[in-house]
């Protein structure tokens, strides 16, 4: 079985996403960054770019972002401050 991680989406105005998830794709400053579970403590620059997230129910959600933003990654949590979605 796969593991899961918690993944939050939040903006400014409102969190996008909140939900667990078998994997997180991102794009970051130097091309885009998959995350796993367990993965190492990481922090990214986001940049414009297609945000995918298999979710533990299996469903593929993709969100398109238009903005800049970071990625922090730490103890299964994986969470995006963006600017704009």
């Amino acid at each position: 079985m796969e593991k899961v991680f918690e993944v939050n989406i939040i903006t400014p105005d409102k969190s996008i996403y909140k939900g667990e998830a078998f994997s997180l794709i991102v794009p970051a400053e130097l091309g885009y960054l998959g995350v796993l579970a367990n993965h190492a403590p990481l922090i990214a620059n986001l940049v414009p770019g297609k945000i995918t997230i298999r979710e533990a129910s299996k469903k593929l959600t993709t969100l398109d972002s238009k903005g800049k933003g970071f990625l922090e990654v730490s103890r299964n949590n994986a969470t995006l401050l963006l600017d704009n979605i």
